[in-house]
């Protein structure tokens, strides 16, 4: 993940930050001359500048260990560390490239402020190479790289472009912009190590304000959202949905990790109602980059005090009116389970794989029910066991059923699986119709109907 993280962030300022030293000193005074106007000797700056005219970074990093090794406290230092790192990056050695851009800031105020931000990048830009998770010192290795972003955009907010220089005003505000872009999404990676969820989340909003596009600081914030405590999980939802939409690698694992981070949100009754919602989800974040606040996804909570307030009238209510309650209501409401149903049967389709079909009408009254002439439920019942049993169905044959006729009442328990809107008709799937309601055999032609039974009285 993290070197992922160094190919992912677009390294721009590579060359700035290896490259930008400060001029060499000038050519120091013979020793017999007054030290006092220059820090160094003769021997010592020609040693220097060997180094410094040195073009293969192995025989640079040799030439330098000689010159620390001599003068260990020569005043050149500064000069010296500005070989040392790139040097060694030229190596792939990153992790001895950074321990001396780490010595280099370390002098601090006594650097001009683009060699200190070059050091300061440089640790940033390696860490992800050299970052060992499993270190015992990781936690110390994490705020090190954070502190060190976090320097560089409080020097950057600094930094003035220098009265010589043929640069535009533009054109050096668009550099500032890009390198404190690359120090935030830097900070935040390292806070979300950290578990800073709200520390990581602001440095990629500061990321995103400067590049609205990045689809790894994205979906980073989404992460930050979601592992906040209590998680931001409506923001999180539409940035996660956010990267998806602008292609960030991996985006079809993503888009699951998003369909389960959803589902566990609101735990619908149907697992496959999430998919419209993801659906819908993708769409409107791919036009905007912000939540809108009328954008919303109903909780377990939300959709728990919907069932247990619901009954197979209020849901035949709910969800005839259609709109927002009906959506509310199925979400709560499909795949599950009522104990006891009764209506009256308006017709029967016999199906050749062995189960039939009543389509059936349930009212508040069994005078209602009685009166009813087109049906609002179908209720499948096998009477026999099918050869593939539909996935997820419990199925208990009764041939029995057969004996149901037109007109008559009907008595069942089963599972909500769908429903049609227009004309309305919910779908019923593992019935198991109350054996007392079913007609004994009798010669043919002499069925009677039976009335809508009354509910069981609840024990």
């Amino acid at each position: 993940m993290m070197r992922k993280c160094f190919n992912i962030t677009a390294v721009v300022f590579t060359a700035c930050a290896l490259l930008s030293y400060a001029p060499p000193p000038a050519a120091a005074q013979d020793a017999s001359q007054s030290t006092s106007a220059t820090p160094y000797t003769i021997p010592e700056y020609n040693a220097f500048q060997a180094c410094r005219a040195e073009k293969d970074p192995q025989a640079l990093v040799k030439c330098l260990d000689d010159f620390v090794a001599k003068y260990p406290s020569s005043s050149l230092m500064q000069y010296v560390y500005q070989l040392y790192f790139p040097a060694y990056y030229q190596l792939k050695n990153y992790k001895k490239s950074m321990e001396y851009a780490d010595k280099l800031a370390a002098m601090g105020d006594k650097l001009d402020q683009v060699i200190l931000l070059s050091a300061l990048q440089t640790h940033a830009q390696l860490f992800p190479l050299v970052f060992d998770p499993k270190a015992p010192d990781a936690h110390d290795q994490l705020i090190k790289e954070r502190d060190v972003c976090l320097q560089g955009v409080k020097l950057l907010s600094q930094l003035t472009k220098p009265k010589d220089s043929a640069e535009t005003d533009d054109a050096f505000a668009q550099r500032k912009k890009v390198t404190t872009t690359f120090f935030f999404a830097s900070s935040g990676f390292a806070d979300l190590q950290l578990k800073d969820n709200a520390a990581a989340a602001e440095a990629f909003k500061s990321v995103l304000a400067n590049n609205p596009t990045d689809a790894v600081s994205e979906y980073r914030l989404g992460i930050a959202d979601l592992g906040m405590t209590p998680a931001q999980s409506l923001d999180g939802f539409w940035a996660v949905a956010r990267a998806i939409s602008l292609k960030v690698p991996g985006d079809k694992g993503i888009k699951d990790y998003l369909r389960a981070q959803i589902l566990a949100y609101e735990t619908p009754g149907c697992d496959n109602q999430v998919d419209a919602q993801l659906n819908e989800l993708l769409q409107l974040a791919a036009n905007a980059p912000d939540r809108p606040s009328t954008y919303t996804i109903p909780t377990a909570d939300d959709l728990n005090k919907v069932r247990q307030a619901s009954n197979i009238l209020t849901v035949i209510t709910d969800l005839g009116g259609g709109g927002d309650k009906a959506k509310l209501a199925w979400l709560a409401i499909c795949g599950s389970d009522f104990p006891e149903v009764v209506g009256k049967i308006i017709d029967i389709q016999t199906n050749p794989d062995g189960s039939i079909d009543f389509h059936v009408y349930t009212g508040a009254t069994p005078e209602d029910m009685q009166a009813a002439t087109t049906p609002n439920m179908d209720v499948k019942v096998w009477t026999a066991a099918p050869a593939a049993p539909p996935a997820g169905t419990q199925i208990t044959p009764q041939p029995d059923v057969a004996r149901l006729q037109k007109d008559d009442g009907i008595r069942f328990s089963g599972t909500l699986v769908s429903y049609d809107p227009s004309p309305f008709l919910l779908h019923w799937d593992s019935v198991k119709v109350d054996p007392t309601v079913i007609p004994e055999k009798t010669d043919a032609g002499k069925h009677t109907p039976h009335k809508v039974p009354a509910k069981k009285p609840q024990k």
